[in-house]
């Protein structure tokens, strides 16, 4: 009988991993798809002749139709069950992919990244959880890494890829999101066969919507996590909003690759270094991830002024630190401490808390260039980011010293 559990168990275990990576791949693959644009805009701006405060204006579409979806994502998933959520967030990142391909004006950017941002919004509320569901009790924090590991994979690997064909190609668009099609029917397939349930608690005849929340004695959890990826996050999408423009502009750097590249690598930091402080307490996240994140905008602050590509590709690489590591302190708390039933909406509450202000911050700061130029709105923006940064950080670090937690 030993024997047959042991067996039994063995089993279940060879099962669980490799579900948790193609749940991980369903989160690379619609990140993939949010940054691909990236080293296109260039081209698009081009063609149809749009300004500044009108890209960040299309970047913050997305950021609206991301929480707008987290309104109701999160909760819906926790009551129903992930799958239900997840499909038809696939399915809007297949239309998008397909309104990128064959974008000929402003109004089919802007409708390609609402239903992006529609996408991401399932994905980090439903497609995280699902990890973590997958995971189980026992594989919380290798299911937090994986999860965030998975996001900032793809957000990094979307803008090499469609730097690369830019680069290579004189028309790359309708190449780029060719491929992103194929890679994202083929998170659709996967996800429709992941062996996802219902949670156990979430029965009942209906569900009454309401604004996303978590249980009470998990809110502070959930604001720590808030207070670092938040500034992160802003400043990865002022960098992925407005980077390629800084590099063509004033540093005179008109490579499609190697704007897609230095996306690349700021989400390649954010996922290096995920992995190598994934044995240290969140507390010590938390503190790195801040100061990597103020670092970032004292060297955007020089670059701008001193026009050094080099220094704004260090910009991008603390940026990607500091996302990632409040993105994985939070994720963190809320694997340890968040019951399974409202797992998918306190990942909802943390992306909200983050996105608002990588949403607005971006949006003003490209309508400030275009009135006070570059170097005068950078500085503001740096300015207050690095601010706000600290500040939180600071809070975060003493409510977690005071309570000497783990998170």
């Amino acid at each position: 009988m030993a024997d047959t559990f042991a067996v039994s168990t063995d089993r279940a275990v060879s099962r669980i991993i490799p579900d948790m990576w193609r749940a991980g791949w369903t989160v690379t693959a619609v990140f993939m798809l949010s940054n691909s644009p990236t080293p296109l805009y260039v081209f698009w701006q081009r063609a149809l002749g749009f300004s500044s405060g009108t890209l960040t204006v299309i970047f913050a579409l997305y950021i609206a139709g991301l929480l707008g979806t987290l309104l109701l994502a999160g909760q819906l998933s926790d009551r129903y069950g992930r799958k239900p959520v997840l499909l038809p967030g696939l399915l809007s990142a297949l239309v998008a992919c397909a309104l990128f391909a064959s974008a000929s004006s402003v109004a089919m950017l802007a409708a390609g990244r609402l239903l992006t941002g529609i996408a991401v919004g399932v994905i980090v509320s439903a497609g995280m959880a699902s990890i973590g569901d997958l995971g189980g009790a026992q594989r919380r924090r290798q299911a937090a890494l994986l999860a965030s590991t998975a996001m900032v994979l793809g957000a990094g690997l979307g803008p090499l890829l469609a730097g690369a064909v830019a680069r290579a190609l004189t028309h790359p668009v309708p190449y780029v999101f060719g491929v992103e099609f194929v890679i994202l029917l083929s998170a659709f397939v996967i996800a429709a066969r992941l062996p996802l349930k219902r949670p156990a608690e979430a029965g009942g005849p209906g569900v009454r919507l309401h604004l996303p929340s978590v249980p009470a004695h998990n809110r502070l959890h959930v604001a720590c996590g808030i207070g670092v990826f938040g500034p992160g996050i802003t400043a990865t999408s002022f960098v992925l909003a407005l980077g390629p423009s800084l590099l063509s502009r004033p540093l005179e750097v008109h490579s499609p690759l190697i704007a897609g590249g230095m996306a690349c690598a700021m989400f390649a930091a954010a996922t290096g270094v995920q992995f190598a402080v994934r044995s240290w307490t969140v507390r010590a996240t938390f503190a790195t991830g801040t100061t990597a994140t103020v670092l970032s905008m004292g060297a955007l602050c020089f670059a701008v002024h001193s026009s050094s590509a080099p220094v704004l590709v260090a910009a991008a690489l603390l940026a990607g630190v500091g996302q990632g590591l409040g993105q994985l302190g939070g994720l963190t708390l809320i694997g340890l401490h968040v019951p399974d039933t409202h797992r998918a909406e306190a990942n909802a509450v943390m992306n909200i808390g983050g996105y608002l202000p990588a949403g607005l911050l971006p949006v003003l700061t490209g309508y400030a260039i275009d009135f006070l130029g570059l170097p005068t709105g950078t500085t503001l923006f740096s300015a207050v980011l690095a601010g706000i940064a600290l500040v939180s950080g600071v809070a975060v670090f003493r409510y977690l010293s005071s309570r000497d937690a783990v998170g």
